[in-house]
């Protein structure tokens, strides 16, 4: 099942949303919503910095990554960055295929 990288940003209503539910309320939350999509959260992160939340999931496909993405994103309390991961055996298959591609100028 492919694996997702969610960086999430908190507003100032997402963070007193936080306050008032916990830290805990929120990963079981985005369990919840992972799992319905028979999908998996793999880990679950508060940070402090750029970004608030760091969730690597896996999920059944890109539609749904993006389906996730959207909820949060349209809930107002929180937007997200999605990153695609690859295991390194999906990495050692991608430089075994050639592409037939030019740089710029070149």
């Amino acid at each position: 099942m492919p694996k997702y990288l969610y960086e999430a940003h908190y507003t100032p209503d997402g963070a007193k949303g936080i306050i008032k539910e916990g830290g805990s309320a929120r990963k079981a939350a985005i369990e919840q919503a992972v799992t319905a999509f028979g999908g998996r959260v793999e880990t679950f992160y508060f940070a402090f910095g750029g970004v608030d939340a760091y969730v690597i999931v896996d999920l059944p496909d890109n539609v749904t990554a993006a389906a996730m993405a959207l909820a949060v994103n349209q809930s107002g309390l929180a937007s997200t960055r999605t990153v695609v991961l690859l295991t390194p055996e999906e990495t050692d298959a991608a430089t075994k295929k050639s592409v037939p591609y030019r740089g710029p100028g070149r």
